[in-house]
């Protein structure tokens, strides 16, 4: 009895040691487990920083992006995108108006001449216009009935044809205006009809003007490649670079010695006619 009794008293005294015990092991392993956890965050982490430092060490090269044809020098050269030539009457002033704001409030902003808000006051009229023709890249002539009577009007389209003769400088708009009715001048040159659709039209004229911009900027790119492949070794020009300097040249515009005579005689006759 007395065996017994002892007995029970060491297995009572053994279960609290080892509940102790038991949950020693357990913070034990706890605290394995949680150090384990964040090392392999950090473990991770460093892997992919040497991976991506490894990466990083290539060279990384940058695409050349194609020249803004809205910032290229050729276009700043002159100081409106288009000219918009229209005749006085207030419903063509109207139309004229609704264009350049379409043009100018495009995301492109455009560049446009109109006569009753961009003429300097006190100027000879001759004088201002064809000056604006001269610095305008295009030229927009918004054909109407009142157009054909306004002699303004048929001196300017004369005017605009003798600046580049068969070009793509000139972008005629037709409203309210018969097939018979479209001037001889024009007859080889595509129109515009804004009779039926006008916002498709004007959407039509921005294209243009855009892509007239674009092929002026390829060919300032083409003159700086051909310059620096030109230049000798002394840093004078080619007769080559020199020939392609002239043809991109925007403040000159190339015309055959017999346009030019054409030109002359036609313009005599126009302010004869008009003295008259």
């Amino acid at each position: 009895m007395h065996g017994w009794f002892q007995k029970l008293l060491k297995s009572r005294a053994s279960v609290p040691a080892q509940r102790e015990q038991d949950t020693k092991v357990a913070k034990k392993s706890v605290s394995s487990v949680s150090s384990a956890s964040t090392s392999s965050p950090s473990t991770s982490t460093s892997s992919f920083l040497s991976s991506s430092s490894s990466l990083g060490t290539a060279p990384f090269k940058k695409t050349s992006q194609p020249q803004s044809a809205l910032s290229s020098l050729l276009r700043w050269s002159r100081k409106y995108d288009v000219f918009v030539c229209h005749s006085s009457v207030h419903s063509d002033t109207e139309e004229a108006i609704r264009l350049v704001s379409f043009l100018e409030a495009s995301p492109q902003r455009l560049r446009c001449f109109l006569w009753q808000r961009d003429t300097c006051p006190g100027g000879a009229m001759s004088t201002e216009l064809c000056q604006a023709v001269e610095e305008s890249h295009l030229r927009a002539l918004l054909i109407t009935p009142n157009f054909l009577q306004d002699d303004w009007c048929i001196y300017m389209m004369h005017q605009a044809l003798a600046e580049g003769p068969m070009s793509n400088r000139l972008i005629p708009l037709v409203q309210n205006l018969s097939r018979s009715q479209y001037p001889q001048e024009l007859r080889f040159f595509f129109y515009i009809d804004l009779s039926r659709n006008p916002d498709r039209g004007y959407t039509l004229v921005n294209k243009t003007v855009l892509k007239y911009l674009q092929d002026l900027a390829i060919k300032e790119k083409e003159l700086e490649c051909n310059t620096d492949s030109s230049d000798g070794p002394s840093g004078e020009s080619s007769p080559k670079k020199d020939n392609l300097m002239l043809s991109n040249d925007p403040t000159e515009t190339y015309i055959p010695l017999e346009v030019i005579e054409k030109r002359d005689k036609s313009l005599s006759d126009v302010c004869e006619h008009h003295q008259q």
